[in-house]
């Protein structure tokens, strides 16, 4: 997939994945949806965020847990 909405660069917040260049790292976005934040209220805390960008920044995580296994507990 080709993201267009997520920038990496080494002189920007220490290299890790961010939106469109703003200094808001995917990995907020994505937190804020688990905690339960709804799309608007992501957009009221960061007017400089689309609509777009939230759903590319889900893609991104979606693809980043793909690309690797995670450890997890056993189920009892």
């Amino acid at each position: 997939m080709n993201f267009r909405r997520i920038t990496v660069s080494p002189q920007q917040m220490g290299g890790v994945p961010c939106i469109r260049g703003l200094r808001i790292p995917v990995a907020t976005i994505i937190e804020m949806v688990a905690q339960g934040m709804d799309r608007s209220e992501i957009l009221k805390n960061y007017p400089d965020l689309e609509e777009a960008d939230i759903a590319e920044a889900l893609q991104y995580a979606a693809e980043a847990v793909r690309e690797r296994e995670i450890p997890l507990l056993k189920a009892s």
